[in-house]
């Protein structure tokens, strides 16, 4: 029996829509060094997100990675004595929404094409829907996009599959006929379980090896992605 033909795309943000460490790793070393009192405290504070301060790499075991930012902040508490839970979590989605972008491909063709086959987009981050939506404003692509549901949208972090299925119940599609996109376990774990085709991409701190068994294809970036939806629409193999 053939695959049912996809009709929408959901994108995780973090590792696929943006690489992750030409991003983040800027970022969480601009963090660090705003937070830090000395070189002890910021070696302590990276150790606790398992971040390489030096490199700007995080570690691929690094909670951070698929984590919301309330994790991140929960993480560096311990080491900022005084400093409230909300303040911290307020000051660290501030700062991420203006972190600078790096896209693996040009998002505004790339997408505008997707929407040209017919497909409908959306995001599905573990960050903030707030900071998911200053991303795509910035990147020029807010407006391709159907839906953008984050962490703090009503539907949970992934990889519960609640907020990928929120995103096909508001478009009125079958789950089946949904592709999620991700760069990390939680990804493709949320795709399992909500019924939709688990595409893995390796612009994330993961390996093919760690992705390929939860995934149905692992992808160089998400530039890659038209040639297997092709194969998928015309009845093809997954692989």
């Amino acid at each position: 029996m053939n695959a049912p033909e996809v009709q929408a795309i959901l994108f995780d943000k973090d590792g696929t829509l943006f690489d992750f460490d030409a991003t983040w790793g800027v970022w969480a070393r601009a963090q660090l060094g705003d937070l830090a009192r000395d070189a002890g405290h910021l070696r302590a504070m990276a150790d606790a997100i398992s971040f390489d301060y030096e490199q700007a790499r995080f570690d691929p075991a690094s909670p951070v990675i698929a984590g919301t930012v309330a994790q991140a902040a929960d993480l560096l508490l311990p080491h900022l004595p005084g400093r409230e839970r909300a303040e911290l979590i307020a000051a660290l989605d501030q700062a991420a929404r203006d972190v600078p972008l790096v896209a693996p491909v040009p998002l505004a063709p790339f997408l505008s094409d997707l929407r040209a086959q017919g497909l409908r987009l959306g995001i599905c981050t573990n960050d903030a829907e707030a900071t998911a939506r200053a991303h795509a404003s910035m990147a020029g692509v807010l407006e391709l996009f159907d839906a953008i549901i984050g962490y703090d949208s009503g539907h949970g972090a992934k990889p519960t599959p609640r907020p990928l299925l929120a995103f096909a119940d508001r478009l009125g599609l079958d789950p089946a006929t949904v592709v999620m996109v991700g760069d990390s376990l939680h990804d493709l774990r949320a795709a399992r379980a909500a019924g939709m085709y688990a595409v893995a991409v390796l612009t994330g701190p993961a390996e093919r090896a760690e992705l390929a068994p939860e995934a149905d294809v692992v992808l160089a970036n998400i530039g890659d992605l038209p040639g297997w939806l092709a194969r998928i629409n015309s009845g093809g193999c997954n692989a």
